[in-house]
């Protein structure tokens, strides 16, 4: 295959990695406003719209593996096809985080929320943009971009700490808030890990860039796993 038809079918598959990614920041977002509006019906359609989440991500892998499989490509090229593999795998989980989400909104039903939810809002904020950047960096092989988003990070941590706080608090005065706060928490832990996630598409980046893998960390050093 000429090099320039390569390029193109690579760049082609980057595409679609950026609107998978624009689907999850929408759904991101869309999944803390079922909540704070208490939008029932909403958050049912998002669930269903996760099957097309699912969908475009084994569209990009099929994509991927056929490339791999007919041009076998080597060093860049092949770093590139198998950091795609693993940034659709990483997407579509935070899809998963959305789609949770939804799901908690639907067990509140229209109980009290007794956290301020200003700061589960902030966090999808935060995350989308991180998200957005690490996106970004990724498709354009942007190494300095790559290893500064990770320390965005702390910011999210930051609220997340925050939220576990006020859990604890509204918990320990009126324990009969305890369903309700736990389920807020999962929220809060959801959004926490879809930032993690960006971290592991940055690292990805790094990989293309320098052939080398790496953990990246923010100043933050807890690890919190699914």
């Amino acid at each position: 295959m000429p090099r320039d038809t390569l390029d193109r079918q690579i760049n082609n598959i980057k595409d679609e990695v950026l609107i998978l990614g624009n689907m999850i920041e929408q759904a991101t977002l869309l999944s803390v406003d079922t909540l704070k509006n208490r939008d029932i019906r909403a958050a049912h359609e998002l669930i269903e719209d996760d099957q097309l989440i699912n969908d475009k991500r084994f569209a990009i892998e099929n994509a991927v593996l056929i490339l791999i499989a007919t041009q076998q490509p080597i060093a860049h090229d092949l770093r590139i096809l198998t950091a795609i593999l693993e940034v659709s795998t990483e997407l579509e989980r935070m899809g998963d985080y959305a789609k949770g989400i939804c799901k908690i909104t639907i067990k509140m039903g229209e109980s009290d929320i007794p956290i301020p939810i200003r700061d589960l809002v902030k966090m999808a904020e935060l995350a989308v943009t991180m998200l957005h950047k690490g996106l970004s960096a990724f498709v354009n092989e942007n190494l300095h971009l790559a290893q500064s988003i990770p320390l965005e990070d702390d910011n999210v941590d930051a609220l997340y700490h925050k939220v576990y706080r006020h859990v604890v608090e509204v918990i320990t005065a009126n324990p009969a808030t305890f369903d309700e706060a736990h389920l807020l928490l999962w929220v809060a832990h959801n959004l926490e890990r879809l930032a993690d996630r960006v971290t592991n598409i940055c690292e990805r980046t790094v990989f293309i860039a320098t052939g080398e893998m790496m953990e990246m960390d923010s100043t933050d050093d807890e690890d919190q796993e699914d």
